[in-house]
Protein backbone atom coordinates (compact mmCIF):
# COMPACT_ATOMS: atom_id res chain seq x y z
CA UNK A 1 0.00 0.00 0.00
CA UNK A 2 3.02 2.17 -0.14
CA UNK A 3 6.56 2.43 -1.26
CA UNK A 4 9.48 4.43 -0.29
CA UNK A 5 10.03 8.11 -0.99
CA UNK A 6 12.32 10.13 0.02
CA UNK A 7 10.76 13.38 -0.98
CA UNK A 8 7.24 12.56 1.34
CA UNK A 9 7.18 13.72 4.41
CA UNK A 10 7.27 10.30 6.29
CA UNK A 11 9.55 8.87 3.72
CA UNK A 12 6.82 6.77 2.74
CA UNK A 13 4.55 7.32 -0.69
CA UNK A 14 0.71 5.63 -0.13
CA UNK A 15 -0.77 4.32 -3.45
CA UNK A 16 -3.89 5.65 -2.56
CA UNK A 17 -4.25 8.86 -1.82
CA UNK A 18 -7.75 8.87 -0.12
CA UNK A 19 -6.73 5.82 2.28
CA UNK A 20 -7.90 7.94 5.20
CA UNK A 21 -6.15 4.56 8.35
CA UNK A 22 -3.05 5.00 6.39
CA UNK A 23 -3.47 8.95 5.65
CA UNK A 24 -4.01 9.22 9.42
CA UNK A 25 -2.09 6.39 10.86
CA UNK A 26 1.06 8.32 9.39
CA UNK A 27 0.88 11.35 11.98
CA UNK A 28 0.31 9.58 14.48
CA UNK A 29 3.37 6.92 13.75
CA UNK A 30 5.55 9.72 13.13
CA UNK A 31 4.95 11.40 16.18
CA UNK A 32 5.63 8.37 17.95
CA UNK A 33 8.91 7.35 16.62
CA UNK A 34 9.75 11.21 17.30
CA UNK A 35 9.31 10.77 20.60
CA UNK A 36 10.49 7.28 20.97
CA UNK A 37 13.96 9.06 19.33
CA UNK A 38 14.33 11.45 21.86
CA UNK A 39 13.66 8.78 24.76
CA UNK A 40 16.13 5.85 23.10
CA UNK A 41 18.88 8.50 22.30
CA UNK A 42 18.95 10.51 25.67
CA UNK A 43 19.42 7.25 27.56
CA UNK A 44 21.23 5.33 25.15
CA UNK A 45 24.06 7.11 23.90
CA UNK A 46 26.66 4.52 23.53
CA UNK A 47 25.89 2.47 20.72
CA UNK A 48 27.15 -0.75 22.24
CA UNK A 49 24.85 -0.02 25.59
CA UNK A 50 22.09 -1.86 23.54
CA UNK A 51 23.75 -5.36 23.42
CA UNK A 52 25.38 -4.52 26.76
CA UNK A 53 22.36 -3.73 28.79
CA UNK A 54 20.93 -7.43 30.41
CA UNK A 55 17.67 -6.34 31.78
CA UNK A 56 16.84 -4.85 27.79
CA UNK A 57 18.12 -8.18 26.29
CA UNK A 58 16.12 -10.10 28.71
CA UNK A 59 12.94 -8.03 28.16
CA UNK A 60 13.62 -9.17 24.76
CA UNK A 61 13.79 -12.94 24.88
CA UNK A 62 10.78 -12.92 27.09
CA UNK A 63 8.91 -10.80 24.37
CA UNK A 64 9.78 -13.38 22.12
CA UNK A 65 9.93 -16.45 24.22
CA UNK A 66 6.78 -16.08 26.12
CA UNK A 67 4.95 -13.27 24.34
CA UNK A 68 5.21 -15.62 21.32
CA UNK A 69 5.98 -18.86 21.57
CA UNK A 70 4.29 -20.71 18.30
CA UNK A 71 7.22 -18.50 16.40
CA UNK A 72 9.94 -18.18 18.92
CA UNK A 73 12.37 -19.94 16.42
CA UNK A 74 10.97 -17.72 13.32
CA UNK A 75 14.01 -16.39 11.74
CA UNK A 76 12.06 -12.97 11.03
CA UNK A 77 12.68 -11.42 14.42
CA UNK A 78 14.39 -7.68 14.71
CA UNK A 79 17.89 -7.77 15.72
CA UNK A 80 18.46 -5.45 19.11
CA UNK A 81 21.72 -4.00 18.79
CA UNK A 82 21.41 -0.78 18.57
CA UNK A 83 19.82 2.25 18.85
CA UNK A 84 17.71 2.17 15.97
CA UNK A 85 17.28 -1.20 16.78
CA UNK A 86 15.19 -0.28 19.90
CA UNK A 87 13.74 2.73 18.60
CA UNK A 88 12.37 0.59 15.72
CA UNK A 89 11.34 -1.97 18.46
CA UNK A 90 9.18 0.19 20.57
CA UNK A 91 7.58 2.80 18.01
CA UNK A 92 5.89 -0.39 16.14
CA UNK A 93 4.77 -2.06 19.86
CA UNK A 94 3.45 1.41 20.71
CA UNK A 95 1.76 1.80 17.43
CA UNK A 96 0.14 -1.55 17.45
CA UNK A 97 -1.06 -1.22 21.35
CA UNK A 98 -2.70 2.22 21.01
CA UNK A 99 -3.65 3.40 17.17
CA UNK A 100 -3.98 0.11 15.34
CA UNK A 101 -5.80 -1.47 18.43
CA UNK A 102 -7.98 1.91 18.55
CA UNK A 103 -8.68 1.39 14.55
CA UNK A 104 -9.49 -2.25 15.22
CA UNK A 105 -11.37 -2.05 18.61
CA UNK A 106 -13.05 0.73 19.21
CA UNK A 107 -14.85 0.35 14.97
CA UNK A 108 -17.12 -3.04 16.55
CA UNK A 109 -19.54 -0.78 17.65
CA UNK A 110 -20.04 1.55 15.39
CA UNK A 111 -19.63 -0.19 12.46
CA UNK A 112 -20.96 -3.74 13.39
CA UNK A 113 -23.70 -2.58 16.42
CA UNK A 114 -26.29 -2.48 13.50
CA UNK A 115 -27.26 -6.18 13.47
CA UNK A 116 -29.10 -6.15 9.77
CA UNK A 117 -25.70 -4.76 8.55
CA UNK A 118 -23.50 -7.36 10.04
CA UNK A 119 -25.64 -9.89 11.65
CA UNK A 120 -23.62 -12.58 14.11
CA UNK A 121 -25.56 -15.22 12.72
CA UNK A 122 -28.42 -16.00 10.46
CA UNK A 123 -31.05 -18.73 11.08
CA UNK A 124 -32.10 -19.83 8.03
CA UNK A 125 -29.19 -20.54 4.84
CA UNK A 126 -29.93 -19.31 1.39
CA UNK A 127 -32.18 -21.91 -0.45
CA UNK A 128 -31.30 -24.38 -3.23
CA UNK A 129 -33.57 -23.76 -6.05
CA UNK A 130 -35.21 -27.25 -4.98
CA UNK A 131 -35.36 -26.88 -1.16
CA UNK A 132 -39.23 -25.86 -0.10
CA UNK A 133 -38.63 -22.43 1.14
CA UNK A 134 -37.34 -21.04 -2.01
CA UNK A 135 -40.27 -19.44 -3.23
CA UNK A 136 -40.57 -17.90 -0.29
CA UNK A 137 -37.02 -16.72 -1.22
CA UNK A 138 -37.38 -16.19 -4.92
CA UNK A 139 -40.75 -14.19 -4.04
CA UNK A 140 -39.36 -11.32 -1.15
CA UNK A 141 -35.73 -11.89 -1.30
CA UNK A 142 -35.97 -8.85 1.76
CA UNK A 143 -38.12 -10.29 3.76
CA UNK A 144 -36.42 -13.67 3.78
CA UNK A 145 -33.42 -11.53 4.72
CA UNK A 146 -35.24 -10.34 7.58
CA UNK A 147 -37.06 -13.56 8.66
CA UNK A 148 -33.69 -14.96 8.61
CA UNK A 149 -31.83 -12.34 11.19
CA UNK A 150 -31.45 -12.96 14.73
CA UNK A 151 -33.93 -12.97 17.33
CA UNK A 152 -34.78 -10.09 19.38
CA UNK A 153 -32.92 -11.20 22.53
CA UNK A 154 -30.12 -12.77 20.59
CA UNK A 155 -29.66 -9.25 18.29
CA UNK A 156 -30.02 -7.31 22.08
CA UNK A 157 -26.86 -9.44 23.66
CA UNK A 158 -24.76 -9.08 20.99
CA UNK A 159 -25.40 -5.56 20.79
CA UNK A 160 -24.93 -4.98 24.49
CA UNK A 161 -21.93 -7.21 24.24
CA UNK A 162 -20.30 -5.52 21.34
CA UNK A 163 -20.87 -2.15 23.34
CA UNK A 164 -18.61 -3.12 26.44
CA UNK A 165 -16.04 -4.53 24.12
CA UNK A 166 -16.18 -1.31 22.03
CA UNK A 167 -16.54 1.80 24.65
CA UNK A 168 -14.08 4.03 26.65
CA UNK A 169 -14.28 3.86 30.46
CA UNK A 170 -14.82 7.32 32.12
CA UNK A 171 -11.39 7.78 33.52
CA UNK A 172 -9.44 6.06 29.93
CA UNK A 173 -5.81 7.60 29.60
CA UNK A 174 -5.58 8.49 26.08
CA UNK A 175 -2.36 8.93 23.81
CA UNK A 176 -0.54 12.49 24.40
CA UNK A 177 -1.89 12.11 28.24
CA UNK A 178 0.35 10.88 31.31
CA UNK A 179 -1.35 11.84 34.49
CA UNK A 180 2.04 11.10 36.52
CA UNK A 181 5.19 12.14 35.14
CA UNK A 182 7.02 11.94 38.65
CA UNK A 183 9.56 8.77 37.21
CA UNK A 184 11.34 12.08 35.07
CA UNK A 185 11.44 14.20 37.82
CA UNK A 186 15.23 15.84 36.56
CA UNK A 187 14.78 14.55 33.14
CA UNK A 188 13.77 17.67 31.50
CA UNK A 189 14.63 16.78 28.16
CA UNK A 190 11.96 13.90 28.14
CA UNK A 191 9.44 16.12 29.55
CA UNK A 192 9.79 18.57 26.90
CA UNK A 193 9.90 15.72 24.58
CA UNK A 194 6.36 14.49 25.96
CA UNK A 195 5.14 17.55 26.42
CA UNK A 196 5.79 18.12 22.15
CA UNK A 197 4.24 14.57 21.79
CA UNK A 198 1.27 15.95 23.51
CA UNK A 199 0.79 18.92 21.24
CA UNK A 200 1.33 17.15 18.28
CA UNK A 201 -1.64 14.62 19.03
CA UNK A 202 -3.79 17.95 19.42
CA UNK A 203 -2.54 19.24 16.15
CA UNK A 204 -3.05 15.76 14.74
CA UNK A 205 -6.62 15.78 15.76
CA UNK A 206 -7.30 19.04 14.45
CA UNK A 207 -5.66 17.81 10.64
CA UNK A 208 -7.87 14.96 10.75
CA UNK A 209 -11.22 17.48 11.48
CA UNK A 210 -9.69 19.21 8.51
CA UNK A 211 -9.49 15.99 6.40
CA UNK A 212 -13.35 15.05 7.34
CA UNK A 213 -14.75 18.29 6.13
CA UNK A 214 -12.29 18.13 2.52
CA UNK A 215 -14.91 17.46 0.01
CA UNK A 216 -12.38 16.09 -2.35
CA UNK A 217 -11.67 13.34 0.48
CA UNK A 218 -14.62 11.14 -0.79
CA UNK A 219 -13.44 8.12 1.57
CA UNK A 220 -14.42 9.99 4.50
CA UNK A 221 -16.72 13.19 3.57
CA UNK A 222 -19.91 13.38 1.13
CA UNK A 223 -23.26 12.28 1.16
CA UNK A 224 -23.88 8.78 3.01
CA UNK A 225 -19.74 8.77 3.52
CA UNK A 226 -18.82 8.92 7.58
CA UNK A 227 -16.16 10.84 8.65
CA UNK A 228 -13.43 9.09 9.76
CA UNK A 229 -12.39 9.64 13.24
CA UNK A 230 -11.04 5.98 14.53
CA UNK A 231 -7.49 7.66 14.82
CA UNK A 232 -8.44 11.05 16.54
CA UNK A 233 -6.19 11.38 19.72
CA UNK A 234 -9.13 12.07 22.05
CA UNK A 235 -12.99 10.91 22.66
CA UNK A 236 -15.26 10.69 25.38
CA UNK A 237 -16.79 7.71 27.40
CA UNK A 238 -18.61 5.55 26.16
CA UNK A 239 -19.44 3.47 22.59
CA UNK A 240 -17.74 6.64 20.54
CA UNK A 241 -15.84 5.35 17.45
CA UNK A 242 -13.02 6.95 17.94
CA UNK A 243 -10.29 7.84 20.55
CA UNK A 244 -6.73 6.28 21.07
CA UNK A 245 -5.86 4.58 24.32
CA UNK A 246 -2.63 5.72 25.87
CA UNK A 247 0.66 3.06 25.21
CA UNK A 248 2.98 5.20 26.49
CA UNK A 249 2.93 5.48 30.03
CA UNK A 250 5.21 2.16 30.44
Amino acid sequence: MAVPDATQAHGIRLLIDDYPYAADGLLIWSSIEKLVRTYVNHYYKDLNAISSDNELQSWYKEFINMGHPDHKNATWWPKLNTPEDLISLLTTIIWIVSAQHAVLNFSQYPYGGYVPIRPQLMRKLIPNEEDSDYEDFDKNPERYFLSSLPSLFQATRFMAVINVGSAHSPDEEYIGDRNDKSAWLGESEIIDAFNQFSMDMKNIEKEIARRNTDPKLRNRCGHGVSPYELLIPSSGCGATGRGVPNSTTA
